[in-house]
């Protein structure tokens, strides 16, 4: 898997990756990996469970939709996984 029109990694959570979730939600949807470097290896996440809380309440409080937000783990590292719909 690498980055597309339709994915994006980063590897940490900042506020600023609403306009990425807003960007999907307009075009064709897409998914967001949170928890990945550039090169697409999973780094982890600290703070998890907050920021499965507090994401999706976020993207529906600011931009009035909703997304999914998934935990996947590889290489004994977790991330996280939203997925927009367009």
């Amino acid at each position: 898997m690498k980055e597309s029109q339709h994915a994006e990694w980063k590897e940490a959570w900042r506020d600023e990756y609403l306009r990425w979730v807003c960007g999907f939600a307009n075009a064709e949807g897409g998914v967001l990996h949170i928890g990945r470097n550039d090169k697409g290896v999973v780094v982890g996440v600290p703070n998890i469970a907050k920021l499965m809380e507090d994401i999706p309440n976020k993207v529906r409080d600011i931009l009035g939709i909703m997304v999914e937000v998934n935990l996947r783990e590889e290489g004994g590292r977790e991330y996280l996984e939203i997925a927009v719909e367009s």
